[in-house]
């Protein structure tokens, strides 16, 4: 992966800003309505999302694939915000996401390895140096336990370069309003819904592209 060697993932719990206000749109479609519905069926049941603080062209849909890759690959288009998971017939679904801040943005071809719903979270020791209030979350006091407020959301698939765990994930995130911006320590961040949607049509492995 480029730029994966130089800097070490472990996505954050830094609290980020309070949603923006952004404009409402007109009139949200029952359709999406119905994808960001609350989820008492979770294990951690999940609230309704609020769509009109989410610009709608993050909004989870099916479009013509842009990529070229093969169908099952996941493409992160990094200029854009968007995850595309192509499919056959020359469709992808694509999801809004957010992305690595300035100084851990990254790029390349991996693989997802392995997935979990309602993952523990474990801070790297480089993350915990950078940040010393998450030592309490440390691999030796046992990680941050699944919930509505782990960092790692609902759901996480697990990137890997020539089976080295590279550290980045994809997964869900509780700080929904930082979808379209770069705020993470490289990882790759979605809604909830979305990640559940994601993580519910890959297998593993699954080809990785990030660009």
């Amino acid at each position: 992966m480029a730029s994966a060697a130089g800097v070490l993932a472990g996505c954050t719990t830094a609290r980020e800003p309070l949603p923006e206000q952004v404009a409402a749109p007109p009139q949200v479609e029952a359709s999406f309505t119905s994808m960001y519905r609350a989820m008492p069926e979770e294990r951690f049941p999940l609230p309704a999302v609020d769509l009109n603080k989410i610009k709608p062209k993050f909004y989870r849909r099916l479009v013509d694939d842009p990529t070229g890759e093969r169908p099952g690959t996941i493409v992160v288009d990094t200029r854009s915000f968007f995850l595309y998971l192509v499919r056959p017939g020359g469709k992808a679904m694509r999801y809004g996401v957010g992305l690595g801040r300035a100084g851990f943005e990254w790029s390349g071809r991996a693989q997802v390895l392995w997935k979990q719903a309602w993952p523990k979270w474990t801070p790297p020791d480089e993350m915990i140096a950078r940040q010393p209030e998450l030592a309490k979350w440390s691999a030796d006091n046992g990680g941050m336990p699944p919930g509505l407020e782990n960092p790692l959301g609902a759901r996480a698939l697990y990137i890997f370069e020539d089976d080295v765990d590279t550290l980045y994930r994809i997964h869900g995130s509780p700080e929904w309003w930082t979808i379209g911006k770069s705020v993470s320590s490289g990882c790759v961040r979605m809604i909830n819904q979305d990640v559940i949607d994601l993580f519910d049509r890959v297998a593993t492995p699954t080809p990785i592209l990030v660009r």
